[in-house]
């Protein structure tokens, strides 16, 4: 997924954490550490800043970091400052584990924030689950997960899809082509794609899969030349989906007969791909950089001020920024001589706030309320916001299968 290099990024943070490791001893500790005993609050930072994901998870930091540093600048939380400590997992899953393990037990923080893929996810859910502590995950997902460990910021599938595919069949037609990468997310997204087209009186013409990092989609454009479907239904990410996109283009495809509606394509993919080859197909997703409201205002200006004028912010990074003002909220509720893990949870279930893309609230399942809304794009890599929400939708990680819901206690079936 790399497109830019990010070298020299990390000695640049200022922020330090990234010493030492680990004795067998310690690794092999039952006890629970003392939280947050001194004057600060430990949290983990667990983003790629080098490796395949970098290009994104740079960001996803960059946000978190000035979430942390706006907090600071205000006094804190009941007068102690939040100390961010930064691992950089390199964007391979077992570090991710290894970091989130160091991070926890020697670095005593009381939650990390990290990841963007679900394979980083689920590599640190067992010992986060271990440590009964909390991983915040900004990322939207496939669902189908119901941790007590871990806070889900980003949109499952019904938050996504459920406003987007009667409005594409209604102005588009109902003949789909479903292509995405070949891992669970693209895979679940469809499948709750399909169960919508079947509903809807949709079909599936083609469904395909293409390896992460894939770029020649020759044979990809020369069946929807023959298929004709009337929307491409993209779960592409990264590098291929720059790849997609320009040779989608080049094709001479028009967007205004056969759309690409992509949950994966956010300002950061558009702004690789260029305006001209992304203009007019369109996302879906909670968040957009133009969304009007005072909050995102605030955010997009912030960001741009401290991180360079050239910068974007997107769906994953939005959520990223607000997950650390719900971990704030959250400990305002607490007395200070209990901040644990444990209770910032229970005090995070029922917390709303005011995010950039409109009032978010986190239910009993640690899912998030959002926002949905359609996009398209423009020549300037900018988003025009045509279709939203009236009201913020209540996850549903289980709305792929029915009879299975995620509730406050775990996976209920039947």
């Amino acid at each position: 997924m790399k497109r830019r290099d990010f070298l020299g990024r990390t000695g640049a943070l200022g922020v330090a954490g990234l010493t030492g490791g680990l004795s067998a001893p310690a690794l092999l500790l039952g006890a629970r550490p003392a939280y947050a005993v001194g004057d600060d609050i430990p949290v983990g930072l667990l983003f790629s800043l080098t490796g395949s994901v970098a290009v994104v998870e740079h960001t996803l930091h960059d946000a978190a970091l000035l979430a942390i540093e706006e907090i600071n600048a205000q006094g804190g939380i009941h007068g102690r400052m939040l100390r961010p400590i930064i691992e950089d997992p390199a964007s391979d899953p077992a570090t991710y584990a290894d970091r989130a393990r160091r991070l926890m037990i020697r670095d005593k923080c009381v939650s990390v924030f990290g990841s963007y893929t679900s394979a980083s996810r689920q590599a640190v859910l067992p010992v986060v689950e271990q440590r009964d502590n909390l991983y915040w995950y900004p990322t939207l997902y496939e669902g189908r997960e119901c941790s007590r460990n871990i806070m889900y910021g980003g949109a499952v599938p019904n938050q996504q899809q459920d406003n987007v595919i009667g409005w594409a069949i209604e102005n588009f037609g109902p003949r789909f082509y479903l292509i995405g990468n070949n891992y669970v997310y693209p895979k679940e997204e469809n499948n709750y794609c399909k169960k919508l087209l079947a509903e809807l009186g949709g079909e599936v013409v083609h469904e395909e899969y293409v390896p992460l990092g894939h770029s020649d989609f020759s044979s990809v454009i020369n069946r929807i030349r023959t298929e004709k479907p009337d929307v491409i239904f993209a779960t592409v990410v990264g590098d291929s989906d720059v790849a997609f996109a320009r040779q989608y283009h080049a094709a001479g495809f028009d967007p205004e007969e056969m759309p690409v509606i992509s949950l994966t394509r956010s300002e950061v993919e558009v702004q690789a791909i260029g305006g001209e080859a992304a203009a007019g197909h369109f996302s879906s997703a909670p968040y957009f950089m133009g969304h009007a409201t005072p909050e995102n205002e605030r955010f997009v200006e912030s960001y741009k001020s401290r991180f360079g004028g050239d910068q974007v912010t997107h769906f994953v990074s939005e959520a990223a920024y607000f997950q650390v003002y719900q971990f704030k909220a959250a400990l305002e509720k607490l007395d200070p001589s209990d901040v644990t893990p444990q209770a910032i949870r229970d005090a995070a279930v029922g917390v709303e706030l005011a995010a950039p893309q409109g009032k978010v609230l986190i239910d009993e399942n640690l899912h998030t309320h959002l926002w949905p809304k359609v996009a398209q794009w423009q020549a300037d890599g900018q988003a025009n916001v045509i279709l939203e929400s009236t009201e913020r939708v209540a996850p549903k990680p289980y709305a792929a299968y029915d009879g299975q819901t995620c509730t406050g206690s775990g996976l209920v079936n039947g």
